[in-house]
C-alpha cells in the first residue's frame, strides 16, 4: 500500500470540521478547502469555536496535511495597484484564517501581470507574497498554466519568483500537473516527467515543493488551457502519472486531487493514484 500523502480538495458544508468527515470519507491523508468565498470578495469568518472543533477533529481523524485554497479573485502580481491591496488584503486575511485552524499553508496562484514588463510583474508578485506572509499560514506559490502575462508557469519562472522573494523559508511551491503541462511541460512522457523534475533540482526547489495538485489534463500539452480531467482520463495519462509519483521530491509532499466530480469520483481518483504509486515503487 502506498504510503503517499494523498487527499483531495473537499467542500466544508457551512462549517470547516465538515472537511475532515469528508476527507475521512475518501480515506485520505490531506485535505485541501476554501476558506472564503472562492469567487467573491468577501474575508472569511471564523469562531475560536469553530476553529478548536476542525483542530480536534483533524487530529483525532490523522489528517496529516491541511491547506487552504485563497481566492480565484486574488491576483498578487496586477499591473492595478488599488486591485493589488485589495488582493494582498483577502489573501492575508484568508492566511490568517488558515493558521488559525492550524493548516499547513495556504495556496496562492502566482498571478498575472498584463501586458507590461515581465520583470516588475515578478517584483510585485514577490512583494505581495511576502506581505501576505508577515502574519498567518505559510504562503505557497502555484504555478500556473501559462496564460497571457502569466508569472509563473514553468520551472525556470517559479525559480525566479522564488529569488525575488530573497528564498524566503515562509514560501513554498505548489505544482499542478495539468497547468505545468498546459504550459509546455511533458508530464505525458516518462522521460519528459524526469527532465521536468530534474529541472526543479537544478533550480533548488524541491524542498519547496509542499503539495502537487494531482490533476489530469482535458487539453494538449502546452494549451495553455486550465481544463482539469480525472486522473489516468486526460492527456497526462497513466504513464506520465506513473512516472510523477516515482519522483521522490513528490513523494514527500502532498498529493491532493482537484479533479471535477463528487464522492464516488473522487475515490476513483485516489484509487488510480494508489495503484499507480505502488506500481512506480516497485
Amino acid at each position: 500500500m502506498s504510503s503517499l500523502l494523498l487527499g483531495a480538495h473537499v467542500p466544508t458544508r457551512g462549517h470547516p470540521a465538515n472537511a475532515v468527515d469528508e476527507a475521512v470519507a475518501r480515506e485520505a491523508r490531506a485535505l485541501q478547502i476554501f476558506v472564503s468565498n472562492p469567487r467573491a470578495w468577501a474575508p472569511p469568518t471564523l469562531t475560536e469555536d469553530r476553529a478548536r472543533t476542525f483542530r480536534e477533529r483533524r487530529a483525532e481523524a490523522g489528517i496529516a496535511r491541511a491547506f487552504a485554497h485563497a481566492s480565484y479573485l486574488v491576483n498578487i502580481a496586477s499591473a492595478d495597484p488599488g486591485f493589488r491591496l485589495r488582493s494582498v488584503d483577502l489573501a492575508q486575511r484568508e492566511a490568517d484564517t488558515a493558521a488559525a485552524l492550524g493548516l499547513d499553508g495556504l495556496v496562492v496562484h502566482a498571478g498575472a501581470g498584463g501586458p507590461g514588463d515581465r520583470r516588475a510583474a515578478v517584483e510585485r508578485a514577490a512583494t505581495s507574497a511576502l506581505e501576505v506572509a508577515r502574519e498567518g499560514a505559510p504562503i505557497l506559490l502555484e504555478l500556473t498554466a501559462g496564460g497571457a502575462g502569466s508569472v509563473a508557469a514553468t520551472i525556470p519562472q517559479a525559480a525566479e519568483l522564488v529569488e525575488a522573494c530573497g528564498r524566503d523559508p515562509r514560501i513554498g511551491l505548489v505544482i499542478d500537473t495539468c497547468h505545468l503541462f498546459a504550459a509546455g511541460a511533458p508530464l505525458d512522457d516518462p522521460k519528459g516527467v524526469r527532465a521536468t523534475l530534474t529541472e526543479l533540482r537544478r533550480h533548488r526547489l524541491t524542498r519547496r515543493l509542499r503539495l502537487v495538485h494531482a490533476n489530469d489534463a482535458r487539453d494538449p500539452r502546452g494549451s495553455r488551457r486550465d481544463r482539469h480531467e480525472h486522473v489516468g482520463r486526460g492527456h497526462i495519462g497513466d504513464e506520465g502519472f506513473r512516472a510523477i509519483l516515482a519522483d521522490p521530491a513528490v513523494r514527500r509532499a502532498a498529493i491532493v486531487i482537484e479533479t471535477p466530480g463528487r464522492l464516488a469520483e473522487d475515490l476513483e481518483n485516489l484509487a488510480v493514484l494508489r495503484r499507480l504509486a505502488d506500481s512506480s515503487a516497485r
